[in-house]
């Protein structure tokens, strides 16, 4: 049995939330380079350009990449010769997104309501999915969530039968309809299988994916590969202003499910793609 004291990862998401906000990935920045350089409009090889000069000065200043620094989400994994001393797990991710919303100087966008919409002025509470693996070891996995990219996000049902062309189908007017709304170029998560619930969460969790990775089955692999050829031929481009570098990337994560279904759901990120990964 391992303990680790709750306020070690109240500390560990402080400094997330910060890092996570300030400073682009290096998979995100290498792909919006190379678009800055093949991209087929000229218009949109400046505009990644600014992108580029975006990100050197988020870094150099330790200032948000983007104003909006989103909803905070966090996929732990926990080991199971792991014991929490203190707060419970919960209770520490809050008071760390507090910390780090507060003292990082972060827009706080989280009402406590949904109606009400009374801010809570601290960004919490997170949103948090837990999951329970071997070892000694706790990971978090920190993802800021925009909501002008969060709210072009959509779900399917699909019949069995709509098979893989009704999930391309699904996929590729999903980006279609989201345009230039979402801050492109993107990155599209792409869940498969599950339930109408996990299948969103899939979704989600697939952003949280290095997007020079790909799904370890060939199948899913191609697939990705796929996808992103055909969105980029969508022409939306930039900051929709047009050009081949709509997405940057695209994941897909599968999960079993019923024979009755087939469920489908996509999640865009904007150009400031936003991870961070602490294993404690």
């Amino acid at each position: 049995m391992r303990i680790i004291n709750s306020k070690e990862i109240e500390n560990k998401v402080r400094e997330m939330c910060i890092s996570a906000n300030c400073y682009l990935n290096p998979d995100i920045r290498g792909a919006i380079e190379k678009g800055s350089k093949t991209d087929k409009s000229e218009v949109s090889r400046a505009v990644l350009k600014k992108l580029i000069k975006n990100a050197d000065i988020a870094a150099s200043k330790e200032v948000p990449i983007c104003q909006d620094t989103g909803m905070a989400v966090f996929f732990i994994e926990i080991g199971k010769e792991v014991f929490i001393e203190g707060d419970t797990i919960t209770d520490a991710v809050n008071k760390g997104v507090a910390r780090g919303y507060t003292d990082g100087y972060l827009r706080k966008s989280v009402v406590g309501d949904p109606l009400n919409r009374v801010n809570t002025k601290d960004n919490t509470p997170a949103v948090i999915y837990y999951d329970f693996v071997p070892g000694d070891k706790l990971k978090l996995t920190f993802a800021p969530k925009g909501f002008g990219s969060e709210n072009k996000g959509a779900l399917k049902m699909l019949n069995p039968s709509d098979g893989l062309d009704g999930v391309i189908d699904f996929v590729i007017e999903t980006v279609r309809k989201a345009g230039p709304n979402p801050c492109p170029p993107m990155v599209v998560g792409v869940g498969i299988g599950g339930t109408m619930d996990k299948v969103c969460v899939l979704a989600k969790k697939a952003l949280t994916r290095d997007i020079n990775s790909h799904n370890e089955n060939p199948f899913y692999a191609e697939l990705e590969d796929r996808l992103l050829e055909e969105i980029n031929r969508l022409g939306i481009g930039a900051a929709g202003l047009g050009g081949s570098t709509t997405a940057l990337g695209v994941n897909i994560e599968t999960y079993p499910t019923h024979i009755a279904g087939l469920p489908a759901a996509v999640n865009i990120n904007c150009h400031a793609t936003r991870h961070a990964v602490a294993v404690i």
